[in-house]
């Protein structure tokens, strides 16, 4: 489904279609999802915020002028209600705001039947440090990573999710790409001489 058909059906959904904003949600559910998971690990908590989302969306739709794309727009929603939650959490329970993390990188990678243990544990083990890197990373360049890296987003569609300039979003990358690659270089041994 292309921008023109995200147009149409927004438009559609403006003049009161509910099953418009239906196709929205069933194209952008998992996208949704997925961003949520990436900062809010409790299955449950990131199922909340996707519906919360959708619904803020919903709601704010006769605003919606079209300056940006619709999944731009539902991004920033959504990454919103993730820094809300984020916020209140650690308010409520500061002693479990850190604790939780569950793996964003690797975690579900499925190791080869002729495997040896040896390059399973190296596996896990990179895997993990991986995801400490990425959790350690400032909100903004972990935000700014995962949209690039894990969402495929190009620098301008995450200047508009993150509402900031395409150079501080390239600012950020950078920086977030040269952290992770300081912290994951000891665990790839020779390996991790080049660039990441």
């Amino acid at each position: 489904m292309s921008a023109e058909a995200d147009a149409r059906l927004v438009s559609e959904a403006q003049a009161g279609s509910r099953a418009a904003f239906d196709m929205l949600v069933l194209k952008y559910q998992r996208r949704i999802e997925r961003l949520l998971s990436r900062s809010v690990y409790d299955p449950a908590d990131v199922a909340d915020l996707c519906q919360e989302t959708f619904l803020a969306a919903y709601k704010a739709l006769p605003g919606f002028r079209g300056d940006s794309a619709f999944y731009t727009w539902i991004y920033r929603i959504a990454i919103n209600a993730a820094q809300r939650h984020r916020a209140q959490r650690a308010r409520q329970r500061p002693h479990e705001a850190l604790a939780d993390a569950d793996g964003t990188f690797g975690s579900d990678a499925t190791p080869s039947d002729d495997a040896s243990p040896e390059a399973l544990l190296a596996s896990r083990q990179l895997a993990a440090g991986l995801n400490a890197a990425v959790e350690a990373l400032a909100d903004d360049q972990r935000r700014a990573l995962l949209l690039r890296e894990v969402e495929g987003l190009s620098y301008d569609e995450i200047a508009e999710v993150l509402d900031c300039p395409a150079g501080t979003v390239r600012s950020r990358i950078f920086r977030a790409r040269e952290a992770v690659a300081a912290r994951v270089r000891p665990l790839l041994g020779g390996l991790g001489r080049g660039r990441w």
